[in-house]
């Protein structure tokens, strides 16, 4: 019997007693039990900072990249190898930050990843200062007077960007979040889910009690539908993009159309004799 146990690897987290990771960490390992993902058919990839230390927390292959690459090497790996499930994590800052452009670029792309970002709207790994999802006015130790600047706002950039399905979570919700997990995983295309993760030693002010009083669930309201594209951009401005639940999901992507163009045998078990290769093509440099 698969068990969520089958997922940990006996490596104790370091995060913050309290922190929203934790229940990621435990969607992560839950959604891969009930879809019964062997350990050798899950690849887990993150970037840099507190949440980034989650691809060690899994029994599963795993990759921790550098700071804001996480997406480019798991399009590598689920290119080279599409039979893996692959997902790829981080937080506000490693996804909307310095990896700003790579996050785009892989959501127009619509490959057949799924991409959690545990965004707790500050840098917790560098002691607290304000990250791309920071509210106007949040003080921090780089912003002692209050940050001037507005939010990007993630769901938004996802589906002006293409991603085909674009979801959002809260730590303290952690069935919704297996939930959305299971089907960011089912979904052929890039499936981004923003999870609203407290910091609760550097963000006092988006803390598990304002979330509670401030996010409504989408998937409680009768009447809204995922698959519409412009209804998805009026629920997001609508809400401030204070929600949880399924924003968007395109249901034919383009992955679909071009899995029929692609070899069926895996890169990685294709029978390449590389030395051999690698001795002809030195010959016009010798």
């Amino acid at each position: 019997m698969n068990t969520i146990d089958k997922y940990s690897n006996n490596v104790t987290p370091t995060w913050c007693p309290g922190c929203g990771d934790f229940s990621v960490l435990r969607s992560i390992k839950a959604a891969a039990m009930k879809l019964n993902i062997d350990n050798h058919d899950l690849a887990i990839v993150s970037g840099i900072g507190c949440s980034s230390r989650i691809s060690g927390y899994i029994n599963a292959y795993g990759f921790h990249s550098i700071h804001g690459r996480s997406l480019p090497v798991a399009q590598g790996i689920k290119l080279a190898n599409q039979g893996l499930t692959v997902i790829a994590t981080g937080g506000d800052g490693d996804g909307f930050a310095i990896g700003t452009n790579h996050t785009i670029h892989a959501m127009r792309r619509d490959i057949d990843i799924t991409y959690i970002v545990m965004n707790n709207q500050v840098y917790g790994l560098t002691k607290g200062h304000t990250s791309p999802l920071s509210q106007e006015g949040f003080i921090s130790k780089s912003t002692p007077l209050g940050a001037s600047e507005p939010p990007l706002k993630p769901s938004l950039l996802a589906l002006a960007s293409g991603a085909s399905f674009v979801a959002q979570g809260f730590s303290a919700q952690q069935d919704q979040l297996i939930d959305l997990i299971i089907k960011g995983i089912n979904h052929k295309g890039f499936s981004f889910i923003n999870v609203f993760s407290p910091c609760v030693t550097f963000n006092k002010f988006n803390t598990y009690q304002w979330f509670r009083e401030n996010l409504i669930d989408l998937d409680k309201e009768s009447g809204y539908e995922p698959s519409e594209y412009k209804k998805a951009v009026d629920k997001y401005i609508k809400t401030s993009g204070l929600f949880t639940g399924l924003l968007y999901k395109k249901d034919f992507s383009h992955v679909q159309d071009k899995s029929k163009e692609e070899t069926i045998t895996p890169m990685v078990f294709e029978n390449l004799d590389i030395k051999k290769d690698f001795d002809e093509l030195m010959k016009d440099f010798l």
